[in-house]
C-alpha cells in the first residue's frame, strides 16, 4: 500500500476511536491483512495490499449507544459523501481511500440501504458477513485497539466471496489472500482453529468453501477440513 494511504487509514481509525465508535464496529476486507502482522508474530506472510477500499462491518441490529455523524467527523480529512449504485448506498470518498459501511444480509434480503442514523449514513447489506462477526480479535495499531475478524474466519470468508466476483483482478486477490492467511495459520499451529470455524458453518457455506479450495488447487489445505 502507499504510505499516504496507510497514514490516512490510521487517521480515520483514530478519529473513530476518539468518537467512541471503533469498539462497536469491525474492520474487514483487505486492510485486515497488514494489521494481522502482530497476531502472526514471527510467521511470515505477504502483508502488501493494493486497494482504496476500507470496509467496516456493523453488527445488525447495532447495539452501540454512541451517536456520531461520521461524514462530518471525517470531513476535515478530505472525505466527501458519495453514493454507490441506484440504491443510494453511502460511501465516503477521498483521492486515496473509499470508506464503506456494511451489515450482514438477513433472510431473503432487501435491495436497499440499511439505515444507520446514529452514524449519519447507511450501510450495504451483504451475504456471508455473519462469518466475520462470529470470532473477532483485537489488535493494537498505532496505540489504539481495532477489532478484526479472526484470520481463520477472514480466510474462509474470502474463499466464499471470490466465487461471487466478476472482475478477474479481485478474484485473484481474494484467492491469494485466503490461501496465504490459511498457510500462515497452519505455520502458527492453528490448523485446528481453521477446522473448528469450518465445522461451525452451515453445510451450504461449507460446500462453497470446499469448492473455493478446489478451484485454488490447494489440496493440502483441503485435507485439513475434510
Amino acid at each position: 500500500m502507499e504510505k499516504n494511504q496507510y497514514e490516512l487509514c490510521i487517521k480515520v481509525l483514530k478519529k473513530l476511536y476518539k468518537a467512541g465508535i471503533l469498539q462497536d464496529i469491525i474492520l474487514i476486507g483487505s486492510w485486515c491483512i497488514p494489521f494481522y502482522k502482530d497476531y502472526f508474530g514471527s510467521v511470515k506472510y505477504p502483508t502488501a495490499i493494493k486497494t482504496r477500499d476500507v470496509d467496516f462491518l456493523v453488527p445488525a441490529p447495532s447495539k452501540t449507544k454512541t451517536r456520531a455523524d461520521i461524514p462530518k467527523l471525517l470531513k476535515d480529512l478530505g472525505f466527501i459523501v458519495d453514493f454507490k449504485g441506484s440504491e443510494g448506498y453511502i460511501q465516503l470518498e477521498h483521492s486515496d481511500l473509499i470508506i464503506e459501511f456494511l451489515v450482514p444480509e438477513k433472510g431473503r434480503g432487501l435491495n436497499k440501504p440499511y439505515q444507520l442514523p446514529q452514524f449519519g449514513l447507511n450501510a450495504q447489506p451483504l451475504r456471508f458477513l455473519d462469518l466475520l462477526i462470529l470470532d473477532t480479535i483485537k489488535v493494537k495499531i498505532e496505540g489504539i485497539e481495532v477489532k478484526l475478524p479472526h484470520p481463520a474466519n477472514f480466510a474462509l470468508h474470502k474463499l466464499i466471496i471470490f466465487q461471487k466476483r466478476t472482475k478477474e483482478e479481485k478474484i485473484i486477490k481474494d484467492k491469494n489472500a485466503a490461501t496465504e492467511i490459511i498457510k500462515a495459520l497452519i505455520a502458527k499451529g492453528e490448523a485446528v482453529t481453521i477446522k473448528h470455524v469450518f465445522n461451525s458453518m452451515v453445510p451450504k457455506w461449507q460446500k462453497k468453501v470446499i469448492k473455493g479450495l478446489e478451484e485454488t488447487k490447494e489440496r493440502d489445505i483441503l485435507t485439513i477440513l475434510i
